[in-house]
């Protein structure tokens, strides 16, 4: 059984003020985090698939 998804009719996603350096500082490092970790993970998988262990 597929479970249907929702779309949703949004123009915006958040509160009505635009979002402070702050929020803009804090949400660009988290991607640069999940970015770095994500690429560390596939170099990881990788090496294991071809033998090595790290």
């Amino acid at each position: 059984m597929k479970n249907k998804s929702k779309e949703l009719d949004v123009d915006f996603i958040g509160g009505e003020n635009p979002m402070t350096k702050e929020e803009e500082k804090a949400i660009s490092e988290f991607i640069k985090t999940q970015k770095l970790l994500r690429s560390k993970k596939q170099i990881r998988s990788n090496k294991t698939s071809r033998g090595v262990r790290v």
